[in-house]
């Protein structure tokens, strides 16, 4: 009985987001942006896959030549790699449209008490909003990809079975990181009066997080931790006085010498280890700041998901090797755990406020 009020609920919400002009707006421009993106993709792909060919072409010419650079070859995945920089901003802006009015709606038309009058009780309402919700935005990314994959198949680009399924991963991570902002949404229309301080709210969390936080990130860790240690490459002694013929030009003065420290120096050995120790201390500050950041979680695993080999690369194809593929997990694994624990926490909140809220 429980499951079917929570069901009833959860397909209310759906519908209304499907046939919501607001989220129909949102979803067209969303689309819009992912076509854009794949277009660009799909161009730079045959670009790189022309030249690549055309530089295999000249090596086989001439044999025994050692061409000096080697392209490496493009991956379809590069393509996808593009569209989740579009995610993080258009994404993010759906998902807050859809759940910024959720429950605060209800309060200004007085409806959640109607609602309640229903045997329906107060869990299933939040559960199956934040339910349709979720089904909505899975509806919206799985539209994205299937176009993406359709204009794959229209330039004739066949992914294989290895890119097929990390193309489906990269969707599962793209829902993980909008639902995010989705529980954010939520939380700020259940602890506000009304859908207009909800939706300021949400945006000012959206910014905070998003811009805010990895400006201030690296000013908080340099404050932390302090300055860099000074290298000791080079360093200025005075020499004695001696007698000089040139003493009249110089007025007597006796200028510095500048001395290099040799690299086995003690002093040298001992700026390398402070040094060492500093940016140890400093990255793992920096690292702690960003994993607060959803969308430099999700760039990281997006980018370890769409590499060939498994590599974190952040911006371009850049270098992979079969190093990088064999640590990934060991280097996302907080980011993944990140973006699994923010939707958690933000709809945790909403639903402890829900549940205590007085509905009269």
């Amino acid at each position: 009985m429980e499951a079917k009020g929570l069901f009833n609920v959860a397909r209310k919400e759906f519908i209304d987001h499907l046939t919501s002009r607001k989220f129909i707006i949102i979803l067209a421009l969303f689309l819009i942006i992912s076509v854009y993106s794949m277009h660009e993709g799909i161009d730079n792909y045959n670009d790189r896959l022309e030249r690549y060919k055309e530089q295999m072409s000249q090596i086989t010419e001439k044999e025994g030549i050692e061409p000096g650079y080697m392209a490496e070859k493009p991956s379809i995945l590069d393509i996808f790699l593009m569209m989740s920089f579009q995610m993080t901003l258009f994404g993010a802006i759906l998902a807050i449209a859809m759940g910024f009015d959720l429950i605060s709606r209800e309060k200004e038309s007085r409806s959640l008490k109607s609602l309640l009058s229903h045997p329906v009780y107060r869990d299933e309402i939040i559960n199956g909003k934040a339910l349709g919700g979720i089904l909505a935005l899975v509806f919206a990314i799985g539209n994205a990809l299937l176009i993406s994959f359709a204009m794959l198949l229209l330039f004739s680009i066949v992914p294989d079975l290895n890119e097929l399924w990390r193309i489906a991963l990269f969707g599962v991570v793209s829902i993980l990181c909008i639902l995010t902002y989705f529980s954010i949404a939520l939380m700020t229309s259940t602890i506000s009066e009304n859908s207009g301080k909800s939706i300021i709210y949400a945006l000012i969390i959206f910014l905070a997080i998003s811009l805010f936080l990895p400006m201030g990130g690296g000013i908080v860790a340099e404050i932390v931790v302090g300055e860099p240690p000074e290298s000791p490459t080079f360093r200025y002694e005075i020499p004695p006085p001696t007698p000089s013929e040139n003493e009249n030009e110089t007025g007597g003065v006796i200028k510095p010498v500048k001395i290099e420290i040799p690299m086995e120096d003690e002093e040298w050995q001992r700026y390398e280890e402070e040094s060492k120790a500093y940016w140890e201390k400093r990255r793992g500050i920096d690292d702690a700041i960003f994993t607060l950041v959803p969308t430099t979680n999700y760039l990281a695993v997006s980018s370890a998901v769409l590499s060939k080999n498994g590599g974190v690369r952040m911006f371009g194809p850049g270098y992979r090797s079969e190093t990088e593929g064999q640590d990934v997990l060991e280097r996302i694994w907080k980011n993944i755990l990140a973006l699994i624990i923010f939707p958690i926490v933000f709809f945790a909140i909403a639903y402890v406020k829900f549940m205590r809220m007085d509905i009269r």
